[in-house]
């Protein structure tokens, strides 16, 4: 099996290039180096090797944050002699708190020189414009305009050089706290419909994590075939603070205004505009009365270890 990083440059605001020169000096096996060269180009670099004729096996080790993994795995789902791993270098790794990442180069000699097959995992996917992928989460409303703010933010980078990069996520929510308008949520699965008034997200998971480590959905499991579906509505803005703050302990479900379910599929139509994210990159704004399906791919990728969480996690 080869090693190929694919490196972000522009991860955590430069530093993770910094961190990979680093981290690069204390690799002892052969390996090759790939550097993104800016949005997309890891799911290209992905998708050649899928669709490589000779069929070796390969270890894609993402090396950035949650973007990175999001575009490798676009790349290389359905594809079996691909197996994803990471190095968690972003701002947010979501991914790695709910996948198991590399922390040293000593733990990739490990796994290279093992004989545990990699488990196939789930992938979500959205029916929305030319279609979407996500391994951690998507949604839509609040949440989402979270991350298009942060993502957006001219001051991301710069506090992402010095460690305070989270500072522009509660800077954001509460902005978006005091300008975001809720919504009506129509709910369609498995065959049911469920009417949803002043929402202010709906978010599908594939595994607990979003947000940078708010635990949104506890009982999720990548390895299940299925998708778990979290609506939060009619509840005051002081309120919502408070659910979001419990969030991280995954003490939110409590909530009577907080709403979870599984299943495979969620149609998620809302009366008004609003935003749509996927691993929390922004994916565009939803149309009113336009259905938006979230459904789950079973095992359409391969991952180096085991998940951390789930009935297979560690």
């Amino acid at each position: 099996m080869k090693a190929v990083f694919v490196v972000n440059p522009a991860a955590r605001g430069g530093r993770a290039l910094s961190r990979w020169k680093a981290f690069r000096k204390t690799l002892t096996f052969p390996f090759r180096e790939l550097m993104t060269k800016g949005p997309g180009h890891a799911k290209a670099i992905a998708r050649g090797f899928a669709a490589g004729g000779e069929k070796e096996k390969v270890l894609l080790i993402a090396f950035g944050g949650d973007g990175t993994v999001h575009e490798i795995l676009a790349g290389a789902a359905g594809a079996d002699h691909v197996i994803v791993g990471s190095v968690s270098a972003g701002s947010g790794n979501d991914f790695g708190r709910g996948y198991r990442s590399f922390r040293t180069a000593e733990e990739i000699v490990a796994y290279l020189g093992g004989r545990t097959a990699p488990p196939s995992l789930d992938l979500g996917m959205v029916n929305f414009g030319d279609g979407f992928i996500f391994v951690n989460s998507s949604g839509i409303g609040f949440d989402a305009e979270i991350s298009r703010g942060t993502g957006r933010s001219a001051f991301k980078p710069l506090l992402n050089r010095t460690g305070l990069g989270k500072l522009v996520y509660a800077l954001y929510t509460v902005r978006a706290l005091c300008a975001f308008r809720t919504f009506s949520l129509e709910v369609t699965a498995d065959g049911k419909q469920m009417d949803y008034h002043d929402v202010w997200f709906a978010t599908v998971s594939n595994q607990p994590y979003f947000g940078g480590g708010m635990k949104i959905s506890p009982e999720s499991d990548p390895a299940d075939g299925l998708i778990e579906l979290t609506v939060v509505s009619r509840l005051s803005r002081v309120k919502l603070l408070l659910v979001f703050g419990s969030v991280f302990f995954g003490a939110h479900t409590v909530f009577r205004e907080v709403d979870s379910r599984k299943g495979r599929q969620f149609s998620l139509k809302a009366d008004r505009e609003v935003p749509l994210h996927t691993d929390g990159e922004d994916a565009g704004d939803t149309q009113p009365g336009r259905p938006v399906v979230f459904s789950v791919r079973p095992g359409a990728w391969r991952l180096a270890g085991q998940q951390r969480t789930g009935r297979s996690g560690i």
